[in-house]
């Protein structure tokens, strides 16, 4: 009995079901992307990526809601973004418009998936000493929007992917390497979404997924285009002097002129996506 007892009180194991159900079904909807890029079905593999950043923008949301959080569903989510944010994005593009230019194309989706396991393990390095309100580097999802956008819009339009096949790459390695670069993006996270609003605003958002509704693969890729050039924008206008830290590399020494905590001071972030 007393043995029995204390199996009870030890502590509990197995794993949480509706956090990693939800990562799952990102992990799933990358492998999607992937058999069905495979497949020349192009325009479903790019709404594929996008139905994975669904997933992993509430599976994390969802563990902190229902107290489920755990070291494992961290690595899993970890595992699934690379997936689906790193190999499926980079073998969608190659499918579509790479795969016939021999080393430049299988280079540059290499460029991309090693950028996204870089990114993604520096994110995982640092999580807690980072400035909360900045991402450092394009966000995976956002880099994964931006390729899958572009072959969304390529896809809708019939346009041949082989026939502009260096463009298609050279924006392919320009995602990767805007993943580990250190330019800023803002994460958002100092918007309250609790406060109260006007009713102009609301009717602004109405208006804006009406627009997004109507053309999303127009509108969302220019959404994301934009997002990645708002990063160099960022950090050129927070600066004393540009330096090579502020653009790659080891960004300790970097001086933004907004910067009022040091390091030791910052928050953990553990409400940012990698």
């Amino acid at each position: 009995m007393t043995e029995l007892k204390n199996n009870d009180n030890g502590p509990r194991k197995g794993i949480y079901l509706l956090p990693n159900l939800l990562t799952t079904a990102g992990l799933f909807s990358g492998f999607f992307a992937i058999v069905s890029s495979m497949n020349g079905r192009f325009e479903a593999a790019a709404v594929a990526i996008f139905i994975a950043m669904i997933f992993d923008g509430l599976d994390g949301r969802v563990a902190r809601l229902t107290n489920t959080q755990s070291e494992f569903g961290a690595q899993y989510d970890s595992m699934s973004d690379l997936l689906a944010f790193g190999v499926a994005p980079a073998l969608v593009a190659y499918n579509w418009a790479l795969a016939d230019l021999g080393k430049f194309g299988w280079l540059a989706a290499f460029i991309y998936v090693a950028c996204a396991a870089l990114r993604l393990a520096r994110f995982n390095a640092n999580l807690g000493v980072t400035d909360g309100r900045f991402f450092q580097g394009l966000a995976s999802p956002a880099a994964a929007a931006l390729v899958a956008g572009m072959v969304w819009n390529g896809a809708s339009y019939q346009i041949d992917g082989d026939k502009y096949g260096y463009i298609v790459g050279l924006i392919t390695i320009a995602a990767g390497f805007l993943m580990v670069s250190n330019f800023r993006y803002n994460s958002f996270k100092n918007l309250n979404w609790r406060d109260r609003v006007s009713f102009l605003t609301i009717l602004l958002v109405v208006l804006i997924f009406v627009v997004i509704a109507a053309k999303p693969a127009q509108m969302l890729f220019i959404i994301f285009l934009a997002y990645a050039c708002s990063g160099p924008i960022t950090t050129f206008r927070s600066v004393r002097k540009l330096k090579l830290e502020h653009v790659v590399g080891d960004s300790d020494d970097a001086d933004f002129l907004d910067e009022q905590t040091t390091s030791h001071e910052k928050k953990p972030d553990t409400d940012a996506k990698p």
